[in-house]
């Protein structure tokens, strides 16, 4: 069985885990802080929680929050632990060919962010083939209704993504980043054709 969470934010000691499960995946923004020493203690709390889960395979990509992903000696860290991790890549898990990465539109400060005219360009890596697509934000569309600063409601996730998406057909997409608020339930699952 696979889990898939995200967006944990600091608050992974209060996730759930099921017996059963043989590869988890996080989708992205395991730390929350914006300032650099704050995320990095924020990084190695998260890291010890999820290197000591006792599941087979471990998946692992960054957010916009995920500060400590911009530093390689972090990566390499992870990578030691046995994690996965993943950054606009892809590796195969299980016999399923799981493909990662953190791009999200920009959207302030953050981290890993692109201009949504050169989203196109990055997701034309992707291709058939892929069983599991792990992305921090959302297509455009999908589970990404949000409140804009004038507290409109906007679909606020990637066309580009949603175009790549519906070219490539993976089996399962995963994804974060758009949290719910109110009147906007941005979890769970979405099922458009009978692969899944």
């Amino acid at each position: 069985m696979i889990k898939h969470i995200s967006d944990t934010h600091t608050l992974h000691h209060d996730i759930r885990l099921e017996e059963g499960i043989t590869t988890i995946i996080h989708s992205g923004d395991s730390t929350n802080s914006k300032h650099p020493i704050q995320n990095q203690i924020e990084f190695e709390k998260f890291l010890q929680w999820y290197a000591n889960i006792y599941v087979k395979n471990k998946v692992l990509i960054a957010g916009n929050h995920d500060w400590w992903a911009t530093k390689k000696y972090n990566v390499d860290k992870v990578k030691d632990y046995g994690i996965i991790y993943l950054n606009h890549e892809e590796e195969y898990v299980d016999g399923k060919l799981i493909f990662g990465s953190p791009y999200t539109p920009t959207f302030g400060q953050w981290h890993f962010m692109k201009d949504r005219g050169k989203l196109g360009k990055t997701w034309e890596i992707l291709y058939e083939g892929i069983d599991i697509l792990v992305t921090h934000g959302p297509p455009k569309g999908i589970l990404d209704l949000s409140h804009d600063s004038n507290h409109k409601l906007e679909y606020c996730g990637d066309s580009a993504l949603f175009k790549a998406v519906m070219r490539i057909q993976p089996k399962i997409h995963m994804f974060g980043h758009i949290h719910p608020s109110e009147g906007c339930y941005n979890q769970g699952t979405r099922k458009f054709n009978d692969i899944v």
